[in-house]
């Protein structure tokens, strides 16, 4: 496994693989790596000669400063696991590699901005567009992989491609979950004994919308059946719980036909603020 800090040396690496006709996949990641992000180099082992895995905790995507500060990080336990993955390279660079000077550049999304997390962490899309279209740059990947837990991330950066004719595929790659259902996360680590007993209802609440839209309950009482499921727990601090259209992720009306809804939560547990999606297909709930 090939180990760059140096942006230089991963592109030269990059055009020797190129030469050979190699097909090149990239996995952007911040760290803390868990069986999620694992499925997602799989997925790109799977489909292409070579996969880089990026490692970098993005400071412009940050909007709280103390989440940043907090964030997981073992680069080391890290390494080792890509390495028993068969991952042929790993970028992890510095933020001087990566912003040798203060950024001035801010993308717009426009009313995706301003939406479930873009409205609760102002700024974040932008600097999550900021970094990977750096990483696109970097790597040229033909394909680039994303974990579906962070859905809006997704949605925007499948918008970054388009707007910006990267010649990149993007992929969702599912959920992955713990036996109790808790997705994945690396935020997880943070979490307190009591606080990771009760994190699983999360998942439980927006089974419990999903439940209650295919009974035919009407969007406003399917919310208020998961929130109700989560007024229980002391532990649990709702930010947002909402259903939205899976790929505007406007509010859904009785017009939009055979689009699938995203059933979307954010939550706080102590200070750690995870989130979760479910999908529900409209000929299910209609």
């Amino acid at each position: 496994m090939q180990i760059f800090s140096d942006p230089e040396l991963l592109q030269s690496y990059i055009t020797d693989q190129r030469i050979q006709g190699k097909i090149i996949g990239l996995v952007p990641t911040m760290g803390a790596l868990h069986e999620g992000h694992s499925r997602l180099v799989i997925e790109s082992m799977k489909s292409n000669d070579i996969t880089v895995c990026s490692i970098y905790v993005n400071p412009t995507q940050f909007n709280d400063q103390q989440d940043l500060v907090k964030y997981p990080r073992n680069l080391n336990k890290d390494l080792e696991m890509l390495k028993e993955l068969g991952c042929q390279a790993v970028f992890c660079p510095t933020d001087k590699v990566m912003y040798p000077t203060e950024p001035v550049l801010k993308m717009d999304f426009g009313q995706l901005e301003h939406l479930l997390e873009g409205h609760h962490r102002p700024g974040h899309f932008k600097g999550v567009a900021l970094v990977v279209s750096k990483l696109f740059h970097l790597v040229q990947p033909d394909k680039a992989y994303f974990g579906e837990k962070d859905w809006q991330q997704l949605i925007v950066i499948k918008k970054l491609v388009e707007d910006l004719s990267f010649p990149v595929e993007i992929v969702g790659v599912p959920i992955a979950r713990e036996p109790d259902g808790l997705a994945l996360s690396s935020r997880n680590l943070r979490l307190r004994q009591q606080e990771r007993a009760v994190a699983n209802q999360l998942f439980i609440a927006l089974q419990l919308v999903k439940a209650a839209l295919e009974e035919k309950s009407s969007f406003e009482s399917a919310i208020s059946t998961g929130l109700d499921h989560l007024a229980q727990f002391s532990l649990i601090r709702v930010e947002y719980l909402e259903i939205v259209t899976a790929f505007t992720l406007e509010k859904p009306s009785a017009e939009m036909g055979s689009e699938p809804l995203s059933i979307c939560i954010a939550a706080f547990l102590g200070d750690i603020r995870l989130i979760d999606n479910l999908q529900v297909f409209m000929n299910n709930v209609i």
